[in-house]
């Protein structure tokens, strides 16, 4: 089993990453050892978790929620960012 997940970082940005433990990337995270982003936005919490059959259709899911702007990503996944006004960053 594979998992998209979407990030809140403190900066208010959002980051979509993939990962068979995502409570497991998660930590990575915020310790500073996930992707590049991450180091420089750090998170906050998960905000969004699906669950998906394999890496292939993780890696497909991730790059569409990528495509999408942050009104989007909020209205198609259903985010209650309301209390989070956008960030500098949008991915």
């Amino acid at each position: 089993m594979w998992y998209v997940y979407v990030l809140l970082c403190e900066d208010n940005s959002l980051y979509t990453g993939i990962s068979p433990d995502p409570q497991k990337r998660f930590v990575e995270h915020k310790k500073g050892k996930g992707g590049a982003y991450t180091r420089s936005h750090k998170p906050v919490k998960i905000v969004h978790l699906e669950k998906l059959a394999s890496k292939s259709a993780a890696l497909k899911r991730e790059l569409e929620i990528k495509s999408w702007s942050r009104s989007e990503k909020s209205q198609k996944l259903k985010l209650n960012l309301d209390s989070f006004p956008p960030g500098s960053g949008d991915d």
